[in-house]
């Protein structure tokens, strides 16, 4: 029933209820009070005490259940784990069995329906046992039994603590006087605001069914198996008598010593004796006051007791598989519902443990069960070599709605299970250390693609060429944690070379994108990274030194997997949500965590990054992910020092999914993948085999668009000028190439009026694209000038050239003096020029012909004139 606020006037709600004048007064006072008259206090004292309490109950809402739910493909809802302080869920009267009601009234207050909220007879009866000290049992009516229990509920409910929890819990049950007069107080206001079944419903809903279980449904679903509304005679008799004594006659401990399951009476074994006895008196009553027949009382008094418990389970133990997702749920619902200026007060945990909500969640059971299966069939859950991990993690570009996240690990929060093996864990590796996740891994090479990114914001092309060789790199500009100085030389995984973005991206190659990055600003591949949704998983700050370029930020898959979706969905990356829906006991929505989606790049650039991404499928390092469904791909590998952690990532335009396989824990035990086989393979590869299962279901499921073709300026070749370093030294040379991003190389000795040993000139020169191999031109300082053999005859003239180094070309050209016929009338180069050693000097010798030229001056050769 709804909290309300119920107010009587104190004296006549007595007179009412009695329907006397001044008699009834006293009549009550004898009946409220007798343990106050036993002690000597005037009856006027008494009717004043009971004046003077508060005339209303505030009923706060009753702690319920909290169910988690995923959808199936039909639409049909498959239950993952229920939450609760109190088991229980509450359910309207047409819900509830007439037998239940009936039994409630017949066994605890059969004058419910005639007394105005106090059974004299069962209070004067109350109370005397209140005077001898004993416990109150027995003699309150339903209406004061139910009052009783939402006074326990509101102190409850009101509690922060554990031990505040506890002392509500025994000023709402303490042997007094004063908790009786309260009570009656109570019961009678409430009697003149709501109806008897109004009332009757609020008790069935709120009484305690022994242990964690209370309200008749979940008594009724835990005990038998059945719902409220199903319970037969003897089921009805049976919960109706637990309330009695929920301790002592609940139906789910075998062991007890008055309500064992085989007790012995006149040597014959009862089971469930104790219940037994108090469930057949109150079937008596039932039939004494003409709610059965005397044919359903005899049947179901030789009925025995026999409970089908359906163990309710508070945790996401019983989302089995689904458990680590659950867990997100749980720890979603517990952060984003809590208000941080109430530090003493957990209003998530509240939400979660008694507010009764139906929570829908974004899990798609298809896909989660191929992420489980996926994964047990590559990983183990336990390895003797080492703490071996796993989790796949799905997502839904344009929503962040997580459509699976999977590990390779049992659940369980029970400490002593997680001692016995570590195939158990209560830590979700997929996510954030404040959402029950771990500090993070290192995500390797897959974070490369941030860099990616920032190369195309700034403007450069994917074939733009840079020095991608391996070397020493000195010198990166970092505006936001200082420049770095120093020597960083990082190795390649292999021997693949690449000296553009397409190439770097397609086979990961570290010293191609570590050139990259030093030509921009690592605070602003930080600051993109970021636009990604990129934090460290531990909380700490994201940091950019040169070795963050590739990869060694721990970070959770689940905030890589995201990221990746972004990528996907043209730039604009989502946050990940768990939760579609909330609804809450009384049927009202309440708003769920909503996805806040970020334009991290521009769609163009997004494109450009696509179109690299999808290479590393044609041949690259994510070729053995391939599904060979006809769906595009975009994806990167990532593989740290050492194969300690491995990952893929990927997504199509309708699914990124992330899969990390590595070593849940660091120091000395841990062990390289691509040292290992698993049953199922290569260590290093199992990342390849459940991340093709996983998508090979989503492509089918879910399809996926050609991504944007990339714009044309994203793939501009732009040349630069080659540096001039004629007259340098090597050194010299080798530093001003480099910075001005080519690579280097010397190509041998010429011969060079420049000292021996410098540089005489470049191979090539001019203009190239950055990452071009320059090759430096070393003079041997060997200098030589061309002689002259103008006038001598053609084979003296070869001779003294071919002597000099120089290679000779003879062409004949007609003279009309017949004396020059046979010499050399010209030579190119001209006499004197400077020329390299095995250079070719052309002479021109003179043929006899009576038409041919007069030699310049009208002289003839080989006289003086």
């Amino acid at each position: 029933m709804s909290a309300q606020k119920l107010t009587s006037d104190a004296a006549s709600g007595v007179l009412g209820f009695l329907g006397m004048s001044a008699l009834a007064g006293l009549l009550v006072t004898a009946a409220v009070t007798p343990a106050l008259a036993v002690t000597g206090m005037a009856a006027n004292n008494s009717i004043n005490m009971f004046e003077n309490l508060p005339g209303y109950l505030k009923i706060d809402e009753l702690s319920q259940k909290t169910d988690i739910y995923a959808t199936r493909s039909d639409g049909s809802e498959a239950l993952l784990a229920s939450f609760f302080d109190q088991n229980r869920e509450e359910v309207a009267w047409e819900d509830v069995s007439q037998y239940a009601k009936d039994a409630a009234v017949a066994g605890e207050d059969p004058r419910f329906y005639e007394h105005g909220g106090i059974d004299i007879q069962g209070t004067v009866r109350g109370a005397l046992s209140t005077v001898t000290g004993k416990d109150v049992q027995g003699g309150s009516s339903i209406t004061q039994q139910y009052v009783k229990n939402v006074l326990i509920n509101n102190g409850v409910n009101q509690a922060t603590t554990e031990e505040e929890k506890e002392a509500a819990y025994e000023q709402a049950t303490e042997v007094s006087a004063e908790r009786k007069l309260k009570e009656m107080r109570y019961a009678i206001a409430l009697e003149k605001e709501a109806t008897k079944d109004e009332i009757l419903l609020g008790y069935l809903n709120i009484s305690a069914f022994g242990g964690r279980v209370y309200g008749i449904e979940s008594a009724s679903q835990y005990y038998f198996g059945t719902h409220a509304k199903d319970l037969t005679l003897a089921q009805a008799a049976s919960l109706v008598a637990i309330v009695n004594f929920p301790n002592e006659l609940r139906l789910d401990r075998p062991d007890s010593e008055t309500n064992g399951a085989e007790t012995v009476v006149n040597g014959e074994k009862v089971p469930y004796a104790a219940n037994k006895d108090r469930r057949d008196y109150i079937i008596g009553k039932m039939l004494e006051y003409g709610k059965v027949t005397q044919e359903e009382h005899d049947a179901a008094i030789a009925e025995p007791v026999e409970p089908k418990i359906s163990e309710p389970s508070t945790g996401c133990q019983t989302a089995k598989g689904s458990a680590f997702f659950c867990d997100y749920v749980a720890n979603v619902i517990r952060t984003e519902y809590d208000d941080p200026e109430t530090e003493d007060v957990n209003e998530g945990t509240v939400m979660l443990q008694q507010r009764g909500l139906k929570v829908y969640t974004t899990l798609d059971l298809d896909l989660q069960n191929r992420a489980e299966t996926a994964i047990a069939e590559n990983v183990p859950f336990s390895d003797p070599r080492f703490d071996v991990g796993s989790v796949a993690v799905s997502v839904e570009p344009g929503t962040g709605r997580i459509l699976a996240m999977s590990q390779n690990k049992k659940y369980s929060a029970d400490p002593e299970v997680l001692e016995t093996s570590n195939e158990y864990s209560a830590v979700n590796y997929s996510t954030d250390y404040e959402y029950g996740g771990s500090s993070g891994f290192q995500p390797g090479s897959t974070y490369k693609v941030w860099t990616l990114a920032e190369w195309l914001n700034e403007g450069h092309s994917l074939l733009e060429s840079f020095n991608g060789s391996q070397r020493e790199f000195t010198r990166f500009t970092n505006s936001c944690e200082g420049d770095f100085v120093g020597s960083y030389a990082p190795n390649n995984d292999d021997s693949n070379s690449a000296n553009d973005a397409v190439q770097a991206t397609k086979y990961s190659v570290n010293s191609a994108f570590m050139a990259m990055a030093e030509q921009m600003d690592l605070c602003n591949i930080k600051k993109t990274a970021k636009a990604f949704g990129m934090h460290r998983a531990d909380g700490g700050d994201l940091t950019m030194h040169p070795s963050d370029v590739l990869g060694t930020q721990e970070v959770a898959p689940l905030t890589m997997v995201a990221a990746y979706a972004g990528i996907a969905n043209d730039g604009k990356t989502c946050t990940p949500i768990a939760i579609d829906r909330i609804v809450d006991q009384s049927g009202e929505e309440i708003a769920p965590p909503k996805s806040e989606c970020t334009q991290s790049v521009t769609p163009e650039v997004a494109h450009a990054m696509q179109y690299a991404m999808q290479q590393t499928f044609a041949g690259g390092t994510a070729s053995p992910s391939e599904t060979y469904s006809g769906v595009p791909h975009i994806g990167k590998t990532g593989t740290t020092d050492y194969a300690f952690d491995t990952w893929m990532n990927g997504a199509s335009s309708k699914v990124a999914t992330a899969v990390w396989v590595g070593n849940v824990t660091g120091g000395d035990n841990r062990t390289s993948l691509r040292s290992i086989d698993f049953a199922s393979g290569y260590g290093a590869s199992a990342r390849h085999r459940i991340w093709s299962a996983i998508m090979t279901v989503a492509d089918g499921k879910y399809g996926g668009a050609a991504f944007p073709e990339a714009d044309a300026k994203f793939f501009k070749q732009t040349l630069v000028d080659i540096p001039n370093v004629t007259g340098l030294t090597v050194d010299q040379a080798k530093q001003a190439i480099e910075a001005a991003g080519f690579q280097f190389g010397t190509g041998g000795e010429i011969d060079s009026d420049l000292p021996k040993g410098t540089v005489a000139g470049t191979d090539p020169s001019g203009q190239a694209g950055r990452g071009t191999l320059i090759r430096v031109l070393i003079s041997n300082g060997k200098v030589s000038g061309v002689p002259d053999v103008r006038g001598m005859d053609r084979n003296t003239a070869e001779q003294t050239l071919k002597d000099a180094g120089f290679k000779v070309q003879v062409r004949e050209e007609p003279v009309t003096d017949q004396s020059a016929e046979g010499f050399v009338i010209s030579q190119s180069p001209d006499a004197g020029a400077t020329a390299k050693s095995g250079d070719r000097v052309t002479i021109v010798v003179g043929k006899f012909d009576e038409k041919g030229p007069v030699l310049p001056g009208g002289n003839t050769p080989g006289t003086d004139g």
